[in-house]
């Protein structure tokens, strides 16, 4: 099965930018979608953006026109830019794909990433 791992985490400051990559060890091309999720202490895994195979988008409300979500068949990567980063945004982020929904999908190990104040 396909092996996910995500990278760019770390720390930034209130108003900085990350970019995080996730790099798939097979093909991504058949995947309907490929996410990114994030999840902190206490609460559950939520979705931040994901991208389907059509190129279509999908982004939470936090996070339009701050973050943009890229998929390269055929580097087998999505990368995820976040611009204008607030405390809010801290959290692990984990790397998805799915063929259909995402409870029976695949998941990366997640990468920390901690905004300051």
């Amino acid at each position: 099965q396909v092996q996910l791992a995500e990278s760019g985490g770390g720390l930034v400051q209130d108003g900085g930018s990350l970019r995080l990559s996730c790099a798939a060890s097979e093909s991504i091309s058949g995947f309907n979608a490929m996410g990114w999720f994030r999840q902190v202490p206490g609460n559950q895994r939520e979705v931040v953006a994901y991208i389907r195979s059509s190129g279509n988008t999908y982004y939470a409300d936090s996070v339009k026109g701050r973050f943009t979500i890229s998929r390269d068949n055929a580097k087998n990567l999505v990368d995820l830019q976040m611009n204008s980063l607030g405390p809010g945004d801290t959290g692990v982020y984990y790397c998805a794909a799915t063929y259909s929904v995402w409870n029976s999908g695949y998941w990366g190990q997640g990468t920390q990433v901690t905004v300051s104040s």
